[in-house]
């Protein structure tokens, strides 16, 4: 039998037993398509986080810190040393002080980071408004949670608004002795950006514009390496010389891992929707078998050979496995759309911000149509060899 002739055969319930036939592939679509909709919902939970908290310079960074165990403080000595390792690309160090800000009548207390620019872009700020300060400026960037203290309701108002500085550091009196003193910075200097933080009082300052004070160890160093080969291989140089080391990138791969493990559990959950479509799919084919049952064993009495039968029942359950998993990709992608709408409609009135929570790889996409026609092909199986194993005699009597 030829090819043609057997899709041709293959397709006849297509328009023979339109609702069934559409009722069963519609059943294959809901099942594939809610595998789609929670995996993508996974998936786009993980690139939402993931895009939240990284950059590439965030990830090819080393945040140093000083350690319980270590011998040396973070000065610019260590700074030296640690530069002169050639998998290390830049070093950025920050001191974090008392400081004190005044904005018209208001004072309120912070946090006082004072960094250079490359430490800001190393930290990967996000940012409610304005950018990173210019450091041959009067510049100073600020957290949201400085403004309320400010009793600032709108965080990006401030931006541009000029405020005053002094930072609590320690002061060496003529007896040697040392005491804590408030040194307040000259000048004023312009709020440049807010950074996305109701939790913490913080500011960031300029390294160069720091005046009254010595700064002579520092809290943190940002280390930037040339490439993801040498995060290991720094971070343990640095720990042999006693400071703490943490970097990003290992957050990122157990975020993955947490997310790797989610989304395997949603897509077990899809597969149940999965299983009873198939289970639907199958008995539309056993059903299918027995109402076709007289015609192929006349096919058989005329010459059709075995494979030609099954080839055509297998050809059948393969179509449906096929356009299930086409609408099930249709069904999955339109309802992640609508879901994440509402929700979207929902955050901007409750004060929040639009994030797109579904996202759906192309290869994903291409996988679940694959298995969705092997799936079709699975259910197939049975009544594609039975009817192939039918007794020619017997299935033309059948009624």
């Amino acid at each position: 039998m030829r090819i043609p002739d057997i899709l041709k055969l293959s397709t006849r319930m297509f328009k023979t037993r339109k609702m069934r036939t559409f009722l069963t592939i519609m059943g294959i679509g809901i099942g594939i398509g809610a595998i789609l909709f929670l995996v993508s919902l996974g998936y786009g939970l993980q690139r939402a986080l993931i895009s939240q908290i990284t950059s590439s310079d965030a990830l090819l960074s080393l945040d140093v810190v000083q350690g319980e165990k270590a011998v040396l403080t973070i000065n610019n000595d260590v700074i030296a040393k640690i530069r002169e390792f050639p998998q290390v690309k830049e070093i950025a160090p920050m001191v974090s002080l008392r400081g004190q800000i005044l904005y018209e009548s208001t004072t309120a207390d912070a946090v006082a980071n004072i960094a250079s620019t490359d430490f800001l872009r190393f930290s990967n700020l996000k940012f409610s408004g304005g950018d990173i300060f210019d450091e041959n400026k009067n510049e100073i960037i600020i957290s949201s949670a400085v403004t309320r203290v400010l009793s600032i309701e709108n965080p990006i108002a401030i931006i541009g608004k000029e405020i005053s500085l002094s930072f609590l550091a320690v002061r060496v009196l003529e007896n040697g002795q040392e005491e804590l003193d408030l040194v307040p910075q000259a000048g004023t200097f312009m709020v440049k950006g807010v950074v996305d933080d109701d939790s913490s009082s913080f500011l960031f300052f300029p390294l160069e514009r720091a005046t009254g004070i010595t700064l002579d160890a520092y809290s943190q160093l940002k280390v930037r390496v040339n490439q993801t080969a040498d995060l290991d291989v720094i971070r343990n140089k640095i720990l042999d010389m006693g400071f703490s080391v943490a970097a990003l990138s290992d957050v990122i791969d157990q975020a993955n891992k947490i997310f790797g493990i989610l989304q395997i559990i949603l897509a077990i959950f899809g597969m149940v929707a999965l299983v009873v479509s198939a289970i639907g799919m199958f008995n539309t084919m056993t059903i299918a078998l027995m109402e076709r049952t007289h015609e192929v064993g006349i096919m058989k009495a005329l010459g059709a050979a075995r494979k030609d039968i099954m080839f055509m029942f297998l050809t059948e359950s393969i179509i449906m496995g096929f356009l299930g998993g086409v609408i099930g990709i249709i069904v999955g992608v339109a309802s992640g759309k609508i879901f994440n709408l509402i929700l979207n409609i929902l955050a901007r009135n409750l004060g929040g911000n639009a994030i797109d929570i579904f996202y759906t790889p192309l290869w994903f996409a291409v996988t679940i149509i694959v298995f969705s026609t092997f799936v079709g092909l699975l259910t197939g199986v049975w009544p594609a060899r039975r009817a192939a194993h039918l007794n020619p005699l017997e299935a033309v009597k059948y009624k």
